[in-house]
């Protein structure tokens, strides 16, 4: 039986607790073929010792000074040898230790993109709810004019359709990259199954302003000003908002 490799990649900074808290969720991955790689920014608060002390259970680590979040990604991209990418940043954890065997398992042919919904927690652990943007039944670029209707945690995808991010952007390239990808005409799965657990108070919800900026200006790139207005007044100015939707555990 063959499985595709998986690359479960985690960037950190400074977040020594988060990241523990990240790798114990993916040791917990039943799944005989991922590796798991580790891009630290250069952190100075022993986030390095953590990496260190984990070292049986990571492939490939780096821990050098870099330009952000997203630079960071694009060093895991560069780097990963999977057939597909998993993005799960440090204080996220995944939902199901059995997903990534769910979707593989048995398959002869595999989607170029795998989605699910997300649940959200608060710092201390309390769950808060599902994402309040359901992710669409089916999943399209144009999708995305309702705003980030699926976490790049919830997003398992072929590393050979995957673009660098743009960093140009600092806090929402994620919003842009995703929809390069699905512009591709990508094969796109929806799991129908909560993929990822996304801890708040990351670094796009600390700047929440700057995120819906940039938001907008993408969404003009792709959709135009028209069409951009018109869905914030359809979903009532509430396109970029976060929320969340009942979770029933």
């Amino acid at each position: 039986m063959v499985y595709p490799k998986v690359s479960i990649i985690t960037v950190v900074y400074n977040a020594k607790s988060a990241l523990q808290k990240t790798l114990d969720s993916i040791k917990q991955v039943r799944y005989p073929n991922k590796e798991v790689i580790i891009i630290d920014g250069g952190s100075t608060d022993g986030t390095k010792s953590v990496i260190e002390k984990n070292y049986l259970d990571i492939s490939m680590w780096i821990s050098e000074k870099d330009n952000g979040i997203y630079d960071a990604m694009n060093k895991a991209i560069n780097i990963a040898t999977g057939e597909f990418i998993w993005f799960m940043n440090a204080g996220d954890t995944i939902y199901d230790p059995y997903i990534l065997e769910s979707l593989f398992k048995g398959k002869e042919q595999f989607a170029d993109f795998y989605y699910g919904d997300t649940l959200v927690v608060s710092a201390t652990g309390k769950i808060l709810g599902l994402r309040r943007k359901k992710p669409s039944k089916s999943l399209k670029w144009t999708s995305f004019k309702r705003g980030m209707t699926v976490c790049h945690q919830s997003m398992i995808i072929k590393r050979s359709i995957v673009p660098l991010y743009d960093l140009s952007y600092r806090y929402s390239s994620d919003f842009d990259w995703v929809i390069k990808i699905l512009k591709k005409g990508a094969v796109v799965k929806n799991t129908n199954k909560i993929i990822s657990v996304f801890e708040t108070g990351g670094a796009t919800t600390q700047n929440q302003s700057k995120s819906l900026e940039e938001r907008y200006n993408i969404m003009v790139k792709y959709y135009g000003y028209a069409d951009t207005i018109y869905h914030h007044f359809l979903f009532g100015f509430n396109v970029f908002k976060p929320g969340y939707r009942p979770f029933k555990g």
